[in-house]
């Protein structure tokens, strides 16, 4: 760890300024009049989030796993791809970055499959090299919304296959292992008809991620610690859980609108599934992925709720602003799904600041 810790900084430092950019980029898309870089920053918001913040620190996250110096090119890669991409939009300088740096990211996991051939591993491996797939394709001038949802099967697959992996503890039966399998399976066909057919695709992948929630919900070892006497094992799963649900309604969304291209329905399908279901997963894990990644204690506090809470609520009310043609409900909902992600972001720095206190104290 020593020898690689000193590339940390940078890329974390990428991935935080990322999702600042992010969340600014979707304020101005969901209508809110503020000032921005350049009149395309809105379209930069997807990836933003995707390639900017959540691909980065998956990718870094992989890279502190195995130790690997020459890794970090992957998560330098697409930390420098944003910014690239912010400052000159009109070339394709930045997407060519990201798309290196996502590659990279799927040598990474050949890696890890060479040391652990599994259908975990080949489920995350399967997602990352959606990434990759939209990333190029968006590289070679697709719009955003004709490939979108291999954006989201990189980080729904990514989910899925490390809960499979937490669930080994409990009895994965051959059955279950099937069951997810074809569930799976079903969702990235749909994502990959979308290149042929992008009506069907999209409704075939909503199935997918339908019967992904559903195993999710009912095989997770989430749904047995929902009342764990842990606190922190408690919250996790109560994370994990209400994501799992937002998953389904993503899925069923799609199912009911096929592909779109813009408006509400666009907004409600897709932050169903990063909202709703991929940000309740990293306020969950952020308590393990943090420590890890920092090499600093994380103790658990009540407060931890505040963000959970607000985060779901604000996102009902985006969706019911969505689905009701409500606009300036909508906007509110969205404004305050981002504060909520500040708001968790403040407490994690709070908490870890109280915890080096108490630590030097007791040093002391």
């Amino acid at each position: 760890m020593p020898k690689i810790s000193r590339f940390l900084p940078p890329v974390l430092l990428f991935s935080l300024l990322a999702l600042l950019a992010g969340l600014w980029a979707g304020l101005l898309r969901i209508g809110w009049m503020l000032p921005g870089l350049h009149s395309s920053l809105p379209a930069t918001h997807g990836p933003l989030m995707v390639s900017g913040f959540l691909g980065s620190l998956i990718a870094v996250e992989r890279v502190v796993a195995l130790k690997k110096r020459w890794m970090f090119a992957a998560p330098l890669l697409t930390g420098l791809g944003w910014v690239v991409s912010l400052a000159f939009p009109r070339i394709a300088i930045g997407p060519l970055l990201i798309t290196l740096g996502s590659l990279g990211t799927v040598v990474i996991l050949s890696v890890r499959i060479r040391r652990d051939l599994a259908l975990h591993t080949l489920t995350i491996a399967a997602g990352t090299l959606c990434w990759f797939v939209g990333n190029l394709l968006w590289l070679l001038g697709r719009p955003i919304y004709g490939i979108v949802f291999w954006w989201v099967a990189f980080l729904v697959l990514t989910i899925a296959g490390e809960r499979l992996e937490l669930s080994r503890v409990l009895r994965m039966t051959r059955l279950k292992q099937i069951l997810f399998l074809f569930t799976s399976g079903l969702f990235l066909s749909g994502v990959i008809l979308t290149l042929a057919a992008i009506q069907v695709g999209v409704r075939l992948a909503g199935l997918g991620l339908l019967g992904l929630a559903i195993w999710l919900l009912w095989f997770d070892l989430a749904r047995r610690n929902l009342r764990h006497p842990i606190p922190l094992t408690q919250y996790i799963a109560r994370c994990l859980y209400a994501g799992y649900f937002w998953l389904g309604l993503g899925g069923i969304l799609s199912l009911w609108y096929g592909a779109v291209i813009t408006g509400p329905a666009y907004d409600a399908v897709l932050h169903s599934i990063f909202i709703g279901f991929v940000i309740s997963m990293i306020f969950g894990h952020a308590p393990i992925i943090l420590p890890a990644l920092l090499n600093r204690l994380l103790p658990y506090h009540p407060s931890f709720y505040l963000g959970l809470v607000l985060l779901h609520v604000s996102l009902l009310l985006r969706i019911a602003g969505d689905l009701g043609r409500w606009d300036l409900l909508r906007q509110w909902g969205g404004l305050l799904n981002e504060i909520s992600i500040l708001l968790f972001l403040a407490i994690l720095v709070i908490t870890l600041h109280s915890q080096s206190g108490q630590n030097n104290r007791r040093g002391s």
